[in-house]
């Protein structure tokens, strides 16, 4: 693994970031489905769907009630270090199983598990999924994106420029990918149209990892450097999101109805917040080592 020497970045900071609490130096994490909105069956989102939360140290999945309640495992086998993950309308939960180099898919309501066909994939992270059925995954030791169709199983990489380690995806509803460039410090937009790459106005980025999108066109950075989630508005503002007391902030996901949930990865937990600001809460849950990646799946829908 290399870091970028021009950054003079020591080595061993990028290792004590990336690294889990349990010590595996492994790790360098939405399409609207995973970063906005759990839309039900008729389109519109709804406040109680589970929160599924990838508990990296652990190496599993749960789902946690968001409103309170008890957390349960979603029962996938053999995880090691997962990360990125997104739903799809039939209830599928895609994860990035991290450590083996792989995504993996549970079947709607525990239906068994399969493996993704990719091919040459390392250290994936961030995964998105668009409406026709092609998933993205951040592949971070290869410094790309690729796309694999799931209707054919083939599998393309996408035109983009001098990433580094990619970590979280989101695609908006015109089909541009947003992808969180870790070691560069940056976000860029990669156009659906095919005309090219453009790097999100920021200021003062610190190993960007998780990414979100609202229906607004509000793009949420979880800035885990700088220990902070930072909105960039439809309009091009960027706010710092009113938080209290986050240790390298990593996944983040939209419940479409105004809150925000945050993976706080070393403080093993995950907090909500109001997108408006303030109201920040610490979900009930046991036992998390190293929280990573979130995501809502549709209404209804259950692994």
């Amino acid at each position: 693994m290399t870091s970028a020497p021009s950054k003079g970045r020591d080595t061993r900071r990028w290792f004590r970031r990336l690294a889990a609490a349990a010590g595996l130096v492994a790790m360098c994490t939405l399409p609207m489905a995973t970063a906005g909105a759990a839309p039900s069956r008729d389109g519109r989102p709804s406040a109680h769907a589970l929160l599924y939360v990838s508990d990296y140290g652990n190496n599993r999945v749960v789902a946690l009630p968001p409103q309170g309640g008890d957390q349960t495992p979603v029962p996938f086998e053999e995880l090691v270090r997962p990360t990125g993950m997104v739903g799809d309308v039939a209830g599928r939960l895609y994860v990035s199983d991290t450590g083996n180099n792989r995504v993996v898919v549970m079947a709607a309501h525990g239906g068994g598990q399969s493996t993704v066909p990719t091919d040459g994939l390392s250290r994936p992270l961030g995964l998105a999924l668009d409406r026709a059925r092609n998933l993205y995954v951040a592949d971070s030791f290869n410094d790309r994106v690729v796309k694999v169709s799931l209707a054919t199983e083939t599998q393309t990489t996408v035109p983009t420029t001098g990433l580094l380690h990619p970590w979280g995806l989101a695609l908006d509803a015109a089909g541009n990918l947003y992808v969180s460039d870790f070691v560069n410090d940056r976000v860029v937009k990669v156009a659906g149209d095919g005309s090219g790459q453009s790097t999100i106005p920021t200021v003062g980025l610190s190993q960007p990892t998780g990414l979100a999108l609202s229906a607004a066109g509000d793009l949420y950075i979880a800035d885990s450097g700088n220990n902070r989630v930072v909105k960039i508005a439809a309009g091009g503002n960027q706010s710092t999101v009113p938080t209290t007391g986050l240790s390298d902030p990593l996944g983040l996901a939209l419940d479409g109805c105004g809150g925000l949930y945050i993976a706080d990865g070393f403080n093993n937990r995950v907090v909500r917040v109001q997108e408006t600001g303030g109201g920040q809460t610490t979900l009930p849950a046991t036992g998390l080592n190293t929280p990573t990646g979130l995501a809502f799946l549709p209404t209804g829908t259950r692994p």
